[in-house]
C-alpha cells in the first residue's frame, strides 16, 4: 500500500466533505476521550506544547488528516452536574452533564445582569501554538457548541421549555445575544490559515424528535446557524454540523442554510448508509459506526459491521469513516482499533 495514503493530507478530508472521491476513505471524529488516546500512546497526556505534540502524533499515527484545536471563548456560569463514572477499565472519577433544571438566566433581570463574553477576550492560543508543530498536509479542525446548545446552557432545558410558552421573547433575546457573540468569535477564528474546517456542535434532537418544536428551531435558532455558516464560508472554510438525535423534521432546513457535511448517527434513528443514500448528493457524510456496536460488540462484530458500512458508504466518495458520535472511554480499545483497521484494509479507492 503506498505510504502517502497514510501521511496527513487535509485535501483528503475536504474531498469527503465536498462529495468528491479521495485516494482513500478519510477518518473523522468529533472527539476521542483522553483515556483512549493515553491507552494508544502508552503514556499520560502531557501539558503545554508537549501535549500539543502528543495530540498531533496520536492523530498522525491513527491516520487522521487534522488535529482538533480548542477555542477559548466562554459563556460564564453555565451549570453542570456530576456523577461517578460507570466505566471501570478506562474510566475517570467523574462524568458531567448539563444541569437541565436551571441556568444563570431565568428572568429579564438576569439577562441584563449577565456578563456576556467579549470577542476581544477570546483566546486562540491553542491553534496559534499548534500551527508551527503541524506536519505537512495536516490542518486544524475546531468543534464549538452552537447557539441552541449555549441557549440551553444559559437557561436550562426544562425552564426553557416553560419559557417558550411564558416569555418567548426572552428565549429569543438570549439566543440572539449568543448568536451575536458567536458570530464575532467565528469571524476572528477563521482568519487562521492553519484552520481547515469548523464543526458546529448543536444537538437539536433526541431519539424520537427535535428538542423543541421544529418551527421554534426554524424561527429562533436556525437563522443564527445560517449566519455563522455564511461567516465560515466567507473565510473559505467548510462548515461541518454535528447534531445528535432526530433531525429529520428539519434536515431540509439545515441543508438549505448551507452546511457542508453532517455528523452524528445512531442506527435506531437513521443508519449512516441510509442517510448517505438520501442526502449524500447534497452534503458530505461523516462517521456513522454506531457507538452501541463499538461499546458492546465483540471485536469480530465491530469488524463485520464496519466492513458492511464501508461497502455501503465508500462508493462515490463523500464519506469519512468514524464513530457515530465520539470515541468514548467506555469503548474497548480493541474495538476502536478494529474499526480503523477495517478502514485501512477496505478504504482505498
Amino acid at each position: 500500500m503506498p505510504q502517502d495514503l497514510w501521511t496527513p493530507n487535509f485535501d483528503r478530508l475536504l474531498d469527503a466533505i465536498h462529495g468528491r472521491v479521495p485516494d482513500r476513505v478519510p477518518l473523522f471524529e468529533l472527539g476521542i476521550d483522553r483515556e483512549i488516546t493515553e491507552a494508544v500512546m502508552g503514556e499520560p497526556h502531557p501539558s503545554g506544547d508537549e501535549g500539543r505534540r502528543y495530540r498531533i502524533e496520536f492523530q498522525r499515527r491513527m491516520g487522521y488528516d487534522y488535529v482538533r484545536a480548542m477555542v477559548g471563548f466562554y459563556f460564564s456560569r453555565t451549570s453542570l452536574l456530576y456523577s461517578a463514572d460507570t466505566e471501570v477499565a478506562q474510566g475517570r472519577d467523574k462524568r458531567s452533564w448539563r444541569d437541565e433544571h436551571r441556568g444563570p438566566i431565568g428572568s429579564w433581570e438576569d439577562f441584563e445582569a449577565y456578563e456576556w463574553p467579549d470577542v476581544s477576550a477570546a483566546t486562540f492560543d491553542d491553534i496559534e501554538r499548534l500551527t508551527p508543530l503541524l506536519p505537512p498536509g495536516m490542518k486544524c479542525n475546531t468543534s464549538y457548541a452552537g447557539v441552541w446548545e449555549y441557549t440551553v446552557l444559559l437557561i436550562g432545558y426544562e425552564p426553557l421549555c416553560y419559557m417558550l410558552a411564558d416569555d418567548p421573547d426572552l428565549v429569543r433575546a438570549v439566543a440572539d445575544r449568543v448568536g451575536e457573540c458567536q458570530l464575532q468569535m467565528y469571524d476572528a477564528l477563521c482568519d487562521y490559515d492553519a484552520l481547515g474546517s469548523c464543526m458546529i456542535a448543536d444537538d437539536l434532537g433526541f431519539k424520537t424528535h427535535t428538542m423543541v418544536a421544529p418551527d421554534t428551531l426554524r424561527e429562533v435558532f436556525l437563522p443564527w446557524l445560517g449566519r455563522i455558516i455564511d461567516c465560515i464560508h466567507a473565510h473559505g472554510k467548510p462548515a461541518l454540523l454535528h447534531s445528535c438525535g432526530m433531525w429529520e423534521p428539519i434536515m431540509e432546513d439545515l441543508i438549505a442554510i448551507g452546511f457542508d457535511a453532517f455528523h452524528s448517527f445512531e442506527d435506531v434513528i437513521e443508519p449512516v448508509g441510509q442517510f448517505k443514500r438520501r442526502y449524500g448528493d447534497r452534503v458530505g457524510t461523516l462517521g456513522g459506526i454506531d457507538v452501541h456496536v463499538l461499546a458492546s460488540g465483540t471485536e469480530e462484530t465491530v469488524r463485520s459491521y464496519t466492513a458492511r458500512v464501508i461497502k455501503e458508504c465508500k462508493p462515490g466518495g463523500g464519506w469519512a469513516l468514524g464513530s457515530g458520535n465520539t470515541v468514548a472511554n467506555y469503548i474497548p480499545l480493541a474495538n476502536y482499533l478494529a474499526m480503523l483497521d477495517e478502514g485501512r484494509k477496505l478504504g482505498v479507492y
